[in-house]
């Protein structure tokens, strides 16, 4: 079972010594760490476990003003390791950190009471009482970094932590959130993050969000081991050729493509720390990105942040919300929420039945995939949401959802047939967005198909007040005989051509139906006589002028009875079979 460990505690009480008594490895890997002896960033490394385990160890500082770098390293651990200094105890970055973890739903994990072999036994045991009172669930276990004392109970009480705690969902699509980035000679770039579910192979494709750039990954590491493919709740190193530094940030994602929502919005339930006032500027930290963003409250329990930058979230995420300090978190209801506020669909949201997380997400279509995503839900849980919404072709979306767009379809068809009787219908892109969803949309719709467009049952195109009109040209075409005769009345044209009253040229020109059966009548005669006709022949066939010749034989082109070589014509050959 993989699993991340974060680090927590105050400043300067051993985090990093303690790291690496457990690891053999120095996690302070920047100049100004070791010239200063405090962490700056965040530090990695594999913490072997008795059994033969191997957990994903993140170090992370304990200064105050490094606060906001503690929530992106501990927004992808699975339980913690909190740090406090024997002689001093519980201090302030102590209890921010604890409360962080608490928001953050990491509630399993081990207490190290480190410098044990600094104080007096008296001392140690007042602090190892002060650390249970402080985390009554935790195991509590005295380490010295420097003497190694304790150092095996602590491997154990981490086994044990880690065996009670549940394993990220390999079930759902990849998702990764970049802690780290930097570039290898003849490699390029590496990303690093825990794999917060799915998987990663070698020469998978994914999306770097929220840029939404197509990647491909070349090589995977774990533990600076190099492996076929990374399961979630790994520490995972990804290659990315291609990709320039400078195009990837602590922050990014890597996610699959088309599985999760980018969005500028989160409807969250709140857990406040102190009173969050509507309308409150704080920074929003979810997975390793801190984003500015205005609280808009829904009722005494929920809000929606919205957010000066995109982020890539799910259902059921956590998030950390800081001003000067961290006043409090929230659960992600909804990672990608309408711009309108509703206490009714907030409070289906925060229900625990499959059912009402889906009629509160789906209202125009959705994909099933990305509803997965979307809402976390899997198997037997998603299999019993869609019972509550319409599913056609892979495409989710709610009753009230296709009602209302019959509703404005027949609408929007009613005025076209009464605008335009002689053409009562529209393309299927006049009435639905252009979609992936539209066509399987379009069956449950009270409309028919008509050729290229879409009609109101039992509607037929009729002349109306044009009849008049359409007398009048037709009257004009039959003295015009061969010639063809300009029409100005486009629509009138394509009526009466789709009744088979005459037949439309180029440049708005057209002859009677009759009159072109007439021409075509010649040509098929020439070229069975000659084997060929040029417009010079035709024109003085059909006693017209040369446009006109001209306009007859470009149509009989279109409509696949001649083909033109050069300045001559001959019949096709389905013309040639047909005669």
């Amino acid at each position: 079972m993989a699993l991340t460990v974060g680090t927590a505690g105050h400043v300067d009480h051993g985090k990093t010594t303690l790291v690496r008594a457990l690891t053999g490895k120095d996690t302070d890997r920047l100049p100004e760490e070791r010239a200063r002896g405090i962490s700056i960033d965040l530090g990695y490394a594999p913490l072997a476990l008795p059994d033969g385990r191997t957990l994903s160890l993140v170090d992370v500082p304990g200064h105050e003003r490094f606060v906001r770098t503690m929530v992106a390293g501990a927004t992808g651990i699975d339980l913690f390791l909190l740090v406090v200094d024997a002689a001093e105890g519980a201090r302030p970055q102590t209890h921010e950190h604890l409360e962080i973890l608490r928001l953050l739903g990491v509630d399993r994990g081990v207490v190290a009471v480190t410098k044990a072999d600094a104080v007096d036994s008296e001392t140690l045991e007042l602090a190892l009482e002060e650390a249970q009172e402080l985390v009554p669930e935790a195991q509590v276990v005295a380490v010295s970094g420097i003497t190694g004392v304790g150092l095996d109970e602590l491997r154990t009480a981490l086994g044990s932590a880690a065996s009670g705690t549940t394993q990220r969902s390999a079930g759902f699509p990849t998702r990764l959130y970049v802690d780290r980035v930097f570039t290898l000679q003849g490699i390029g770039t590496i990303v690093t993050g825990t794999l917060w579910s799915g998987a990663i192979a070698e020469g998978a494709r994914l999306r770097l969000e929220p840029a939404g750039r197509d990647v491909r990954v070349r090589s995977v590491q774990v533990h600076d081991t190099a492996v076929p493919r990374a399961e979630a709740g790994q520490r995972v190193a990804v290659s990315l050729p291609g990709v320039e530094l400078q195009d990837v940030r602590r922050g990014d994602a890597l996610v699959a493509a088309a599985s999760f929502p980018r969005s500028y919005r989160l409807e969250v339930a709140l857990e406040e720390l102190e009173p969050i006032p509507n309308g409150a500027r704080l920074s929003v930290h979810h997975g390793t990105s801190r984003i500015p963003a205005r609280v808009v409250r829904v009722g005494d329990r929920h809000a929606q942040l919205r957010l000066a930058g995109p982020v890539v979230a799910a259902r059921g995420d956590r998030v950390v919300l800081r001003g000067e300090t961290t006043v409090g978190g929230g659960v992600v209801l909804d990672p990608a929420p309408p711009r309108r506020v509703d206490a009714e669909r907030d409070r289906l949201l925060g229900e625990a039945d499959p059912a009402s997380i889906v009629r509160a997400l789906v209202h125009a279509p959705v994909s099933v995939e990305q509803l997965a995503a979307r809402a976390l839900l899997g198997g037997a849980e998603l299999e019993e949401g869609l019972d509550a919404v319409r599913v056609v072709d892979g495409w989710a979306f709610s009753d009230t959802w296709l009602e209302e767009t019959a509703a404005e379809v027949e609408g929007r068809l009613r005025a076209r047939a009464e605008r335009s009787p002689l053409d009562p219908g529209l393309v299927l892109a006049e009435l639905l967005p252009a979609e992936p969803w539209a066509a399987a949309v379009l069956d449950l719709l009270p409309v028919e198909r008509r050729g290229a467009k879409v009609v109101l049952p039992g509607t037929a195109a009729s002349l109306g007040a044009r009849s008049d009109a359409a007398e009048a040209l037709e009257r004009a075409l039959a003295a015009g005989g061969l010639a063809a005769t300009k029409v100005d009345d486009a629509e009138l044209a394509r009526f009466l051509e789709s009744d088979g009253r005459l037949v439309r040229l180029g440049d708005g020109f057209a002859v009677g139906a009759g009159a072109y059966e007439v021409a075509r009548d010649l040509v098929v005669t020439e070229c069975g006589a000659d084997g060929e006709v040029t417009l010079a022949r035709f024109r003085d066939l059909a006693g017209v002028g040369r446009r006109d010749a001209q306009l007859l034989l470009e149509r009989m082109d279109v409509d696949g009875l001649t083909r033109r070589i050069g300045d001559r014509r001959v019949l096709r050959r389905s013309a040639r079979d047909a005669r």
